[in-house]
């Protein structure tokens, strides 16, 4: 398994050992627009170098992956992670806050990919009765769309024992914003793991990245935990706006209502989810990002 991806190096775990290893030079261009075609999670079979490192010959088929836009223009796309069993999306509402826009566009990534997921929102701590006030209406949304939430603080020790009771024995993507604590976090959940933690910037109130590279923690009851660097923006890829709603899930329950079987729940009449909208049994707010969504989808498809 590669536990760690910087490049042209990667580390692989391999029968309780650590490994450098590089990926032999012909399948580094096999014409993939991935920026990295070996990523953490992946299963390998290298050849063991006279200088004790590896050289990747095979990289086994993936059951699933993340991925995102390489750079906000670019075509290329960068595989975040391989083989999850499980996303762990880390939100804050206080410093710096985390947008449901850039929630959702993790969550339908995690769904086309037939990924699991469940929300973790990190520093209620910090939390005033306003904010409190707002984290119950945000819980409300992501429970009644489906998704398991988490309210945690890693640093007063609150929810832990329930983040370590749903990753046990998984391999488990943990990813969001910088500075929204996932660190932090997997220090207070797996004691002895001594990442990096880093603080807020003081004239921006956004996070530094304190890790630079995916890697993967193994720990002895057999769960792998995938620390990733802090994502600014998720760039979606390969999406349409005719498939998208099938990766909401409140959506997906309702769309053989719509009278088109191509139906982008815009405009078209007879609409099954914009009904489910008026009615409150869809979220406005999740509804909004869909819109957005598909937006974006149709701008990348001009350029």
């Amino acid at each position: 398994m590669v536990i760690r991806s910087t490049g042209i190096w990667c580390r692989v775990l391999c029968d309780g050992e650590k490994v450098d290893c590089r990926l032999r030079g012909n399948y580094r261009l096999r014409g993939s627009r991935q920026t990295n075609p070996v990523a953490v999670g992946d299963h390998v079979r290298f050849e063991r170098l006279d200088d004790g490192t590896g050289l990747i010959h095979e990289v086994a088929d993936r059951t699933n992956y993340i991925v995102r836009r390489a750079t906000k223009l670019s075509k290329q796309t960068h595989v975040i992670a391989a083989n999850i069993d499980l996303l762990c999306v880390v939100a804050t509402l206080g410093l710096p806050r985390t947008s449901t826009g850039f929630i959702d566009r993790l969550l339908v990534t995690a769904e086309a990919y037939h990924i699991p997921a469940c929300l973790i929102f990190n520093k209620v701590d910090l939390y005033d009765e306003e904010l409190w006030e707002l984290q119950r209406e945000m819980s409300d949304l992501y429970r009644q769309a489906g998704y398991p939430v988490l309210e945690v603080s890693a640093l007063a020790g609150k929810g832990l024992e329930s983040v370590r009771e749903t990753i046990a024995g998984k391999t488990v993507l943990f990813s969001g914003h910088s500075g929204v604590g996932k660190s932090a976090l997997l220090n207070a959940v797996c004691p002895g793991l001594d990442l990096r933690v880093g603080a807020l910037s003081e004239w921006s109130l956004k996070g530094r990245h304190t890790t630079t590279y995916a890697e993967i923690h193994p720990l002895p009851n057999g769960t792998h935990l995938i620390d990733t660097p802090g994502i600014k923006e998720f760039g979606m890829v390969d999406f349409t706006p005719q498939e998208l709603s099938h990766f909401f899930p409140e959506m997906r329950a309702v769309l053989q209502g719509c009278h088109f079987a191509n139906c982008t729940h815009r405009h078209e009449p007879r609409c099954a989810v914009r009904e489910a909208v008026d009615e409150g049994r869809i979220s406005p707010e999740r509804y909004r990002n869909y819109l957005n969504i598909i937006d974006g989808i149709e701008a990348d498809s001009v350029r």
